[in-house]
């Protein structure tokens, strides 16, 4: 269950992942599975082989994405999430949800 965003937050990651992009979108999340965590940064591209090689490419295995839908996307937590996001220069996500950089 995503919060902290709005619709429009949504609407405009999908469009940039339904163009081919490669987007991010940052949330709070509660999944019981992984109760440690209190955010989530989904990347998504529509165009599953620029993911995967976007995976590739940060240390990120493929074999996670979830393709079930129109919006292929790989589900960034932890430290490695603060890595990515520090990477990309989306240090306004690391603010706004309140993560520590490393």
């Amino acid at each position: 269950m995503a919060f902290g965003i709005d619709r429009a937050e949504l609407n405009a990651w999908k469009a940039a992942v339904s163009r081919g992009e490669t987007a991010f979108l940052t949330h709070y999340w509660y999944d019981p599975r992984f109760p440690q965590f209190r955010t989530v940064t989904k990347v998504g591209n529509a165009d599953y082989d620029k993911l995967a090689a976007w995976c590739k490419a940060n240390d990120l295995n493929p074999k996670y994405i979830h393709a079930r839908s129109s919006f292929p996307h790989f589900d960034l937590l932890g430290r490695k999430q603060q890595e990515i996001l520090l990477k990309e220069n989306l240090h306004h996500h690391l603010e706004r949800f309140r993560l520590n950089p490393l």
